[in-house]
């Protein structure tokens, strides 16, 4: 028996299905970010027949996304010549940005495919400049736009995803690459479409056009309001010489960039060559931005003597390859000093070397900087060449002409530093310190990030702003009272001493003192922390003993909670520091060197955690989840010799820097002719104005160019309580108003002024040659002060103690801790940054107790 099974009724043509129209509920989405996103079937259903199959009765109807109006565009030949003044408007006058011949002609494609004819009448092409300007700044590509960039074309690309009719796509776009995929159901349809194709950022505003380097999550309108924001603390930074970025200076682009290849302690042998080949360019380039060494664009024929543009007398460096065969004639040179196989000195530049006779040099100004064969100098004299090189050679004095050892002698008859030059200079920012209403003038590499913690264009208006809500204004609001933003820097301590442990505990005793909230910020602790090379069996003692006094120091740190849980301690290893020492014995290491090793200093890291745990804080560094929300305590910082600590970005730099520099110059130093019996009186100054207190002797007009000045701030003795001020000497030829001797500069003053020119005017830490203070050559931009740090602390016991203002760079030496030849007695140097005292003073002075 056969059962057919019922045939479903066909419905008449033109008749609905009753229960079709009926509507029916729909389910209910079961997450929130679910609901705008529709199903998507296939394109042409056909739905089976068999029951197998379970056929809905309700086919699900196909998706179709929106379709997106756009604009027909009508894509053009653009030449790069007509975008040409635009694109200069755009990326030179308003963002200072360089354009590259290949990357205007990326430009004009991309503007002739995207924007069409109408790139003008419309304003298309300038609001597209102007985005990718933004973009370039925003990634930190540069001062000069690539077209071959990686960068360049990845903007473009992006830019390419959120273009619709000519026109950049504006609202609410707030797309990462981690959440594109889930949309919020307030989210716009054509962002739902197009959410794969759109760049994942926000849309670029004129304040964050200008954040760089990480820092544009930052925000600086807003009033900070948590306590983590509004400590110092949280934008004070300590920069290891290793982590520094390395740059080297472009002369073909005149700015600097970033090496690429990978630092080695072994390098090639090239690599010194390039070591020096990068810090004459840097000196070079300062030197023509000088105004002694710039003449004027419009001079007449008839004029002999070329003349700057404040009416001075102009100089011209000439290179050593062009002294050959210019016998009797009067040349400036820029070079090293170096000692030939021969034993005789040379001065050597990129293009040659000659053999030097200063028997008759004069240093200008006279007795003011020290000069020994590695530093930089500039000399005039005469170049005489010899018959005998001119005919047969003579050995090594006459051998290769360019590149090599030039034939004859160059007369020195004026030898001088390289004249410095001020940070705002150098960065391009107006007023003494930047705090000017327009922060930029122009020129300078305001957009280099020298240290990594952002450029001066990027954020240091941003920097400056939130320093003066945290420190400056709670400073003004409480006068009298001591001020955060300070630094305590104690020179040399030397744990085998116990009375230096004794010192340490009565200087900690007094800030330990300190009212709540106004406790210092950071402790500077220098080296040697041993008297001897302990490490290489020096003294008396070994490893174990030197972990040992270690241990005794944290036994000190520990009896001060307060300030272990409020502020940075920093620790400069010296030369008789582990592990260097154990092979050098305590002569001079290679520079950078590295911190003193963990398995020392463990104890002291613990006495730090033990702190801030008792105080219930988090430890830096070392959060998890259970320090959410938690303040940041204090820590202990083992750095590099050198290194530097930057505080609210490029708005504040401290070099820190741990060697016995005097001493080597002293030993090291070209003797130059004395014209003590003999003295030029020097014209009178015409120009009063200077801030700082003329350093010595003016230089002749005919000679080098006039030295910058220097000033004396604070000489502290421990019957003083303020600072002595040094006033310069009169002039000879001035009269003085009373029948006073004039007064007479102290040694120790003028040993200071000698010192921190000398450094400073050669822009370099180690102006030594290779023998005597040997340098890696793949980390010399760790060593390099330019530009030039608003602080630096320069720890040498064989100088006087000092605190001298030079250029606007503020530099201290604290000496040791022990002050020689007294007993129970201490020395230290406090640092306060500018304009957050409540008594108005600023930088450091030198400080002394008893105990």
């Amino acid at each position: 028996m056969i059962v057919q099974s019922p045939r479903p009724k066909r419905s008449k043509p033109g008749q609905a299905n009753a229960e079709e129209r009926t509507p029916r509920p729909q389910p209910q989405a079961a997450a929130g970010f679910f609901a705008p996103k529709k199903p998507a079937g296939p394109s042409n259903p056909i739905p089976s027949s068999s029951p197998a199959f379970a056929t809905p009765v309700h086919p699900l109807k196909p998706f179709q996304p929106p379709v997106l109006t756009k604009a027909a565009i009508l894509p053009i030949i653009l030449p790069p010549a007509t975008l040409r003044p635009l694109a200069f408007r755009t990326f030179t006058k308003k963002h200072s940005l360089t354009l590259t011949s290949t990357a205007l002609q990326e430009l004009a494609t991309f503007i002739g495919r995207h924007c069409g004819s109408g790139w003008r009448e419309e304003g298309l092409a300038e609001k597209v400049l102007e985005e990718v300007a933004r973009s370039w700044k925003n990634r930190n590509g540069g001062v000069i736009v690539e077209g071959n960039s990686p960068e360049l074309k990845d903007i473009l690309k992006n830019l390419e995803g959120n273009m619709s009719g000519g026109k950049i796509l504006t609202g609410p776009r707030s797309l990462s690459r981690q959440n594109s995929l889930l949309l919020e159901p307030e989210q716009d349809e054509q962002h739902a479409h197009t959410r794969l194709g759109l760049r994942p950022v926000q849309p670029l505003t004129r304040e964050d056009s200008n954040a760089s380097f990480g820092m544009s999550g930052l925000d600086f309108t807003e009033e900070p309001g948590d306590d983590s924001v509004r400590d110092v603390r949280r934008w004070l930074k300590v920069i290891h010489a290793f982590d520094q970025p390395r740059l080297t200076y472009n002369v073909g682009k005149k700015h600097f960039e970033r090496d690429p290849s990978k630092p080695s302690l072994l390098p090639a042998a090239s690599h010194k060559t390039d070591a020096f080949r990068n810090r004459y360019n840097v000196i070079h380039q300062r030197i023509l931005r000088n105004e002694a060494f710039q003449s004027s664009s419009v001079q007449g024929s008839s004029l002999r003597q070329k003349t700057s543009a404040n009416g001075l007398s102009s100089h011209k460096i000439t290179p050593i390859a062009n002294l050959l065969g210019r016998h009797g004639t009067h040349h400036m040179l820029l070079g090293m000093l170096v000692i030939l196989p021969t034993g005789s000195l040379a001065i050597s530049d990129l293009t040659g070397t000659i053999t030097l006779d200063l028997s008759h040099a004069v240093a200008i100004p006279e007795d003011s900087a020290w000069f020994t064969p590695g530093m930089m100098v500039l000399i005039d004299g005469v170049y005489e060449e010899e018959e005998e090189t001119m005919t047969m050679g003579n050995g090594l004095s006459g051998s290769s002409g360019v590149g090599g050892t030039i034939g004859g002698r160059f007369q020195g008859f004026f030898i001088g530093q390289p004249p410095c030059e001020k940070r705002r200079v150098t960065l391009g920012v107006s007023g003494p310190d930047g705090s000017g209403a327009d922060h930029t003038i122009g020129g300078g590499f305001g957009w280099i990030d020298f240290l990594g913690v952002g450029s001066e264009r990027a954020v240091g208006s941003k920097m400056r702003k939130l320093e003066h809500r945290i420190l400056r204004q709670p400073a003004l609001l409480e006068d009298g009272r001591p001020s955060r933003g300070r630094a305590v820097i104690i020179g040399e301590l030397n744990l085998d001493q116990p009375r230096s442990l004794q010192a340490l505990r009565k200087i900690l005793g007094l800030y330990a003192s300190d009212p709540e909230g106004h406790t210092p910020m950071t402790f500077v602790l220098a080296g040697n922390f041993t008297q001897h090379a302990v490490m290489a069996r020096g003294g008396s003692g070994g490893s174990i003993e030197y972990k040992e006094f270690f241990d005794a120091l944290a036994s000190t740190l520990a009896d001060f909670p307060s300030l272990l849980t409020t502020a940075t301690f920093v620790f400069v290893p010296g030369d008789n520091d582990g592990w260097v020492s154990a092979f050098s014995g305590g002569a001079a290491t290679p520079l950078p060197r590295k911190p003193v090793p963990d398995l020392f200093t463990s104890r002291i890291r613990r006495v730090f955690a033990a702190a801030n745990a008792e105080a219930g804080l988090a430890n830096p560094g070392k959060e998890t989840e259970k320090d959410a929300g938690k303040r940041k305590g204090g820590e202990a910082v083992w750095t590099t010799n050198p290194s530097r600590i930057t505080l609210f970005g490029p708005s504040h730099e401290m070099v820190l820097f741990r060697d016995d520099i005097s001493a080597r110059l002293r030993r090291a130093s070209v003797r130059l002719k004395n014209t003590n019996k003999a003295p030029v009186e020097p014209e009178p100054p015409t120009n009063n104005d200077n801030d700082d207190s003329a350093m010595d002797n003016q230089c002749p007009p005919s000679s080098l160019p006039d030295a910058p000045d220097v000033d004396d701030e604070d000489m502290a003795d421990t019957t003083m309580t303020d600072a002595m001020d040094v006033d310069p000497a009169p002039a000879p030829n001035q009269k003085s108003t009373t029948m006073l001797p004039p007064p007479s500069i102290p040694y120790d003053v003028l040993a200071a002024r000698k010192l921190v020119k000398t450094i400073l005017d050669q822009g370099y830490l180690a102006p030594f040659r290779q023998a005597i203070r040997p340098v890696h050559w793949d980390y010399t931009s760790a060593m390099y002060l330019y530009p030039l740090p608003t602080a630096m602390v320069l720890v040498d016991t064989t100088a006087p103690p000092f605190c001298v203002t030079y250029e606007g760079c503020h530099v201290m030496n604290p000496g040791s801790i022990l002050v020689p030849g007294r007993k129970g007695a201490a020395r230290w140097v406090e640092y306060e940054l500018p304009g957050v005292g409540g008594s108005g003073t600023a930088g450091g002075r030198v400080r002394e107790c008893t105990f």
